[in-house]
């Protein structure tokens, strides 16, 4: 009864060891090293993050929102002096 209590504690560690093992196989099967990730996805052939794309869109409109609420700000405090 103890050697099933060790073989069940022992199975979980062991099995993930060889699964670990598989896939470090199974990567260098096509090529001997791994495939190239995208830093930003870290998908193999994927290419730029389309999230860094919408980021820099939506900081451009920011830019352009500043600049008319400063504008308006500059033109109301012309007004004001007058």
């Amino acid at each position: 009864m103890d050697a099933f209590y060790a073989l069940a504690v022992l199975a979980c560690p062991v099995g993930m060891g060889l699964m670990m093992w598989f896939m470090m196989r199974g990567n260098r099967q096509f090529g001997g090293a791994p495939a190239d990730q995208s830093k930003a996805t870290g998908y193999p052939g994927s290419g730029p993050d389309p999230r860094e794309r919408e980021v820099a869109e939506l900081r451009k409109e920011v830019d352009t929102l500043r600049a008319k609420v400063e504008a308006q700000h500059r033109a109301a405090a012309e007004e004001h002096a007058r």
